[in-house]
């Protein structure tokens, strides 16, 4: 019985190789071929006799299971990458203890660290990154000089960047210092380097930024560096009611 044709990023996704939004970017790259001729967005596949190849390695189905599901605490100096054609330090260089092929859901700047979720699972970091989920991503941000409140709020309403203007947003400040204050950020988005973006059309310069919390999962005390597998519980309210009621520290 011939299987039912599925479209080629949710078979790339179910394979591991990343999550659908990132493999129509490779599609789309051209580093992806279907039975040795270059693919393109809206191709479908058939599981059991397609050949996929993405960077000229075969793409192979993995056995249903062996989902895993990690929360990895991001230091600074790594790109969130699973290799880097620039030599530089990759996120894949502190999960290499993981068997199965996992790669991130979303991304850090390589000057920011804190929570990265990590899966092999297409689904889960569809429904993680969807832009209609706007999923909480908690960030606490230490910047120079001080932010006034004035401009907080402005922030708060959207900051128009890169010819758009920034989803609304929740901005706390939580101390402040004679030239530096250390706020509480909440985005509903995730747009590339948002924050750092947002602080700069006001002249302000972000010099520590760490994402403490997606959704209601928690970075909580797990040490820079290391990482931990996500609780069933945690996979569950991340893929099926993804935001809190209301975040607290």
């Amino acid at each position: 019985m011939r299987s039912k044709l599925v479209r080629l990023q949710k078979f790339m996704a179910d394979c591991g190789v990343a999550s659908r939004r990132k493999s129509e970017a490779l599609i789309e790259s051209g580093a992806v071929k279907v039975n040795g001729k270059p693919a393109k967005i809206g191709d479908k596949v058939n599981p059991d006799t397609d050949k996929v190849y993405v960077h000229n390695k075969r793409v192979v189905i993995k056995k249903k299971g062996g989902k895993r599901y990690i929360m990895l605490n991001k230091p600074r100096g790594y790109v969130t990458t699973m290799s880097d054609e620039r030599g530089r330090k990759c996120v894949a260089d502190l999960v290499k203890d993981i068997p199965e092929r996992i790669y991130p859901v979303g991304r850090l700047d390589k000057d920011s660290e804190g929570m990265l979720l990590m899966t092999n699972d297409g689904e889960f970091a569809n429904v993680v990154m969807h832009p209609k989920k706007e999923i909480n991503k908690v960030y606490h941000v230490t910047v120079k000089p001080d932010m006034p409140d004035d401009i907080a709020k402005k922030i708060m309403n959207g900051v128009v960047i890169d010819g758009r203007k920034t989803a609304p947003c929740e901005v706390r400040i939580m101390s402040r210092e004679e030239d530096k204050a250390n706020i509480e950020m909440v985005l509903h988005e995730g747009r590339n380097r948002e924050i750092r973006k947002m602080c700069e059309s006001f002249d302000i310069k972000v010099v520590r930024l760490k994402r403490i919390a997606v959704g209601s999962v928690k970075l909580g005390k797990l040490k820079r560096g290391m990482w931990r597998d996500l609780t069933v519980d945690e996979v569950r309210k991340l893929s099926a009611n993804p935001n809190p009621s209301k975040y607290t520290v």
